[in-house]
């Protein structure tokens, strides 16, 4: 995530479509805490854990366990 939205710091919540998560990361969520919640929609958990990666089924970003 390399933008940030200037009117909150954070990233734009759903600006990319593919995402690396760590382990440290979980339990994931999207948009994640890092990104600007303000133009988004509803959080949603996802069980990347279980096979390694997971796809948010509002925005389509797919989420990559990467460790």
């Amino acid at each position: 995530m390399s933008r940030t939205d200037t009117a909150t710091g954070r990233a734009p919540a759903n600006a990319e479509r593919r995402y690396e998560v760590r382990r440290a990361d979980l339990p994931l969520s999207c948009p994640t805490p890092a990104m600007a919640l303000w133009n988004s929609h509803p959080r949603v958990y996802l069980p990347v854990e279980a096979t390694g990666s997971a796809v948010c089924p509002y925005c389509g970003a797919n989420f990559v366990l990467k460790d």
